[in-house]
């Protein structure tokens, strides 16, 4: 990422579509489309893993598979294993946010009546990737299946000790007694990745490169953990001793406590980081460059007691620092990785990202929110960066000024050369957020990103995510129309003018 270019940040989730959700089917060409028209050169998304309880895609069962409410219905049924009723049955009337209730009922029933019509030739091409897949696959498709049968409780609650703890000969029994269902897990992960390797390699046809994200803990009520107890800071029993969190800072004054079980770095230091070079080779198979979420992590990061009730009460440990990027480097060719540095930032942290060489992130919103000259004010971005008008945690552009301290307002706008006039008027064509996203793209980061909501000048009510507040996040959709009105033009002559034009 060492020339100039552009992006938007949209995630499959929030594309249009009639099925409750976007998916791999033709809205998301028609995005890539309207990208490599516009002169952008990156599609950057969010996890593509199952969401949780909450729909967040950063705390999933596992961290290797897909989410199955990306798949496209409509290349089943065209391939014969669905028909156009059962297509109809599982639309959503409200294009506006994505469905997952909805979903959570519809969505595994209409799956499996495209599994059972699947022939022995198309078994066998599902079985062929479950072998490729084998680290991982297996285990998240038994997990899925216990976790059921056992009323929907976390494995480390499950009654059946050999299974809680994942004993060689119980696992192999139980992979035998269900082999069936199985299948149909893999079934649907077969799907999900054949599926998304089209749109890639459409994508890259056209000249869009695709930026995923990697969370960087799992949950610990996931295939992973499940499996792999032994490359986590757990007891004997399968209970955390610390959990992860972030101190108190812009987000949270109290620090969040997310409840992730740390990762024993002794033990994956051991075997050369292999669960860590399996997930970033998948994710790499999958996306052009990754973001890594919380990258400070790898420096220095912030354990707090399982039992205490917020993360003030936590401390810092090292991190595995170079050690595990030079293990990148030599498991991977030229990896394409990204540092979310956000947060609290530290003489380790700035040491590590100038030792790996990797872009950093700034964000502009936070530029305004001091009184004084700081690193995500854009005349200050290195060229070795990625930049953004704000992130899924961020409030858009046009709720930002709506919310900012008038001050805040004031510098904002002054910065950024707004023309006059009414700066809390929305669309498409706002003059505020157009003055934000030009500002953006004049600095030296090499690459600029801006949320597809600041395209669309939207409010805050089309927030993707809210830090620390568990429900009503991650249901923001677009309309078709809503779409189609984005000023392809305006964005091309933007990317042409600052030379971010791919």
């Amino acid at each position: 990422m060492d020339k100039r270019a552009s992006g938007v940040l949209m995630h499959v989730s929030s594309l249009p579509g009639a099925y409750g959700i976007g998916s791999f089917g033709r809205e998301a060409r028609q995005f890539i489309d309207f990208l490599s028209d516009a002169g952008c050169t990156y599609w950057q998304v969010l996890p593509f893993t199952p969401t949780d309880a909450y729909n967040s895609p950063y705390a999933s069962i596992s961290a290797f598979a897909g989410n199955r409410n990306f798949i496209d219905l409509e290349q089943l049924r065209d391939e014969g294993l669905l028909t156009d009723d059962e297509l109809r049955d599982q639309m959503y009337a409200n294009p506006y946010s994505a469905a997952f209730d909805f979903l959570e009922i519809r969505r595994i029933p209409v799956l499996y009546r495209a599994f059972t019509r699947t022939d022995e030739a198309y078994r066998g091409k599902v079985r062929a990737f479950a072998e490729e897949n084998a680290r991982w696959l297996p285990d998240y498709a038994l997990y899925i299946i216990l976790k059921e049968a056992n009323i929907g409780a976390e494995w480390y609650d499950w009654a059946d000790e050999d299974l809680k703890f994942h004993r060689p000969q119980a696992v192999a029994a139980a992979m035998e007694e269900h082999a069936e269902t199985i299948l149909f897990m893999e079934f649907i992960q077969y799907v999900f990745f054949e599926q998304w390797k089209k749109v890639k390699q459409y994508a890259n046809a056209r000249g869009v490169e695709i930026i995923g994200d990697l969370p960087m803990y799992v949950a610990l009520n996931s295939a992973d953990v499940w499996a792999n107890r032994h490359l986590f800071d757990l007891t004997e029993d399968g209970e955390p001793k610390n959990v992860a969190g972030v101190p108190p800072d812009y987000f949270s004054e109290f620090g969040q406590k997310w409840g992730n079980p740390l990762y024993n770095w002794k033990a994956m230091r051991a075997d050369s980081y292999r669960w860590w070079m399996d997930r970033l080779g998948a994710c790499f198979k999958l996306f052009d460059a990754v973001r890594i979420d919380h990258f400070r992590a790898f420096s220095a990061y912030w354990a707090v007691p399982a039992e205490a009730e917020t993360a003030k009460e936590g401390q810092w440990i090292d991190g595995p620092k170079t050690d595990f990027f030079d293990t990148v480097n030599r498991t991977f060719k030229n990896p394409k990785i990204i540092a979310e540095d956000l947060g609290i930032i530290d003489e380790g942290v700035i040491d590590l990202l100038e030792k790996t060489g990797l872009p950093c992130m700034r964000v502009m919103q936070f530029g305004f929110m001091e009184q004084q000259d700081n690193m995500h004010l854009p005349h200050n971005y290195p060229k070795n960066c990625v930049a953004y008008t704000g992130t899924h945690d961020n409030n858009t552009v046009l709720g930002w000024l709506w919310e900012a301290l008038p001050h805040e307002r004031a510098h904002a706008l002054e910065y950024c050369g707004f023309p006059g006039g009414d700066w809390a008027v929305g669309g498409s064509d706002s003059a505020s957020c157009r003055a934000m996203i030009r500002t953006l793209w004049q600095s030296p980061a090499n690459t600029a990103i801006v949320p597809v909501q600041d395209l669309c000048g939207f409010g805050k009510d089309t927030k993707m995510n809210v830090p620390g507040v568990p429900n009503g996040n991650w249901a923001f959709r677009l309309s078709e129309d809503q779409m189609n009105g984005i000023d392809r033009d305006w964005l091309k002559k933007l990317n042409q003018i600052y030379y971010r034009a791919k």
